[in-house]
């Protein structure tokens, strides 16, 4: 139970991965679409408030927080994802490439979680070794996109989010009992 509790966002985070994963598999551009739609819904909320908030506030305050300001662009930026989540459908290879950067990272740390477990000669570095591989190929995989459309990015995507929060929580449950991961 200390070992759920102390690693509990980690689960957290494979398991919402494992989900956004799944979600992308079943129906890409309506997931995306509703995530974009969402978010712009936030910012015109968020947007509103602080409008609303500057004419509330003093004016020599609400001037030097210059709410107005972040309030519109939260308007803007909002009505614009809400009216146009397409757009951004149309911006996913770019969105991929950085994707890919980030997993290219997190297999980078992961080389080094299991080049520490074999220096400490825990006996179980080959599972981070492969989860690390399989993360630089991903990542190599998405910058050459070799796929001809969104959709199939998309689903790419989601089977790398499972295949990732899957092997996450594999490693972390088989090294649960050695040092680097109890510390």
């Amino acid at each position: 139970m200390k070992f759920l509790k102390r690693n509990a966002n980690v689960i957290f985070i494979c398991l919402l991965e494992a989900l956004i994963g799944i979600l992308l598999l079943f129906d890409p551009i309506a997931f995306t679409s509703a995530i974009i739609i969402a978010c712009g819904v936030v910012l015109l909320l968020t947007g509103l408030v602080a409008t609303l908030d500057y004419f509330r506030t003093d004016a020599v305050e609400a001037a030097l927080k210059r709410g107005l300001a972040k309030g519109l662009t939260m308007l803007l930026a909002g009505g614009f994802c809400v009216l146009q989540p397409g757009w951004f459908l149309a911006a996913f290879p770019l969105l991929t490439i950085l994707y890919g950067v980030i997993i290219l990272l997190a297999g980078l740390s992961k080389v080094q979680w299991a080049v520490d477990a074999l220096r400490l000669h825990t006996g179980r570095w080959i599972l981070p070794a492969v989860s690390a591989v399989i993360s630089i190929v991903c990542a190599l995989v998405i910058f050459y996109n070799p796929f001809a459309t969104t959709v199939a990015l998309w689903k790419f995507t989601g089977i790398t989010l499972i295949v990732e929060a899957a092997l996450d929580v594999v490693v972390l449950f088989l090294g649960r009992g050695t040092a680097e991961y109890e510390g």
